[in-house]
């Protein structure tokens, strides 16, 4: 089972990713695994040499709020390494995929660098000729 972030691979370049177990609720597992999930809005902030998940929403039943902060499972070598290149590299930190390994669920975080207008449009042009030059090469067989 895995949940992508399909937005943030159209909106941001990944400079680098990194794999982090993430603390739910039984509730929220149980909608992680239903797909239940929405990244729109969400990031990933260093706060007092913790790495939380802010305003992801997961769907859970019942009185829990879905946007609340998550706080996400890493060494501490991990954490300062990311401090340091959100710090020193300009960089941000969004989460790229929710997906299960085993019975844990993990959260794939990826550090990124912003795309400006003009980067994506080039991207969605490539994807276009790309698709216009597959059809034309099937179609000739």
């Amino acid at each position: 089972m895995k949940v992508i972030n399909k937005k943030a691979r159209f909106d941001y370049e990944i400079v680098e990713r990194i794999e982090a177990g993430v603390i739910l609720t039984g509730a929220e597992a149980k909608a992680v695994r239903a797909k239940k999930v929405d990244f729109q809005a969400a990031y990933v902030r260093p706060i007092a040499h913790e790495i939380f998940v802010i305003n992801l929403h997961i769907g859970a039943e019942g009185d829990g709020d879905p946007r609340r902060s998550r706080k996400l499972l890493l060494n501490k070598n991990e954490i300062l390494a990311i401090e340091l290149k959100l710090k020193a590299q300009k960089l941000t930190a969004v989460p790229l995929s929710l997906y299960t390994k085993g019975r844990r669920i993990k959260c794939e975080l990826g550090l990124v660098r912003g795309k400006r207008e003009h980067e994506k449009r080039a991207q969605l042009k490539i994807r276009d000729i790309d698709r216009e030059i597959d059809k034309e090469l099937s179609s000739r067989t």
